[in-house]
């Protein structure tokens, strides 16, 4: 399946410092997934969408990877703690990007 992913930077004019990624085919959006940087230099991986149509071909993967490498391309977020709240599906993702279950 052929199909780009767009990036989407903060706005700057909001109090929470989102950035999106979106998955495109077409012109219509397939999915998304998105992070928020928080204060004392904390990332929070919010949650993704799949279309139902093209789930289970490695869109989520791909732009779960994409914000990934993302924030590990430059020295920007170095030192920073990265974490998740995720569905039960998403965490053996979770688990082989190094995370560790827990609830707090």
């Amino acid at each position: 399946m052929n199909y780009d992913i767009l990036y989407i930077p903060p706005s700057g004019t909001t109090q929470y410092c989102q950035h999106s990624w979106v998955a495109y085919n077409d012109n219509i959006t397939i999915g998304h997934i998105n992070m928020h940087i928080e204060g004392g230099n904390k990332i929070k991986l919010l949650d993704a969408w799949v279309h139902e149509k093209y789930r289970r071909q490695g869109v989520y993967r791909k732009l779960w990877d994409t914000r990934w490498d993302f924030i590990h391309k430059d020295e920007q977020y170095r030192g920073y703690i990265v974490y998740a709240w995720c569905k039960p599906k998403s965490l053996p993702l979770l688990i082989e990007k190094g995370f560790i279950q827990g609830d707090d």
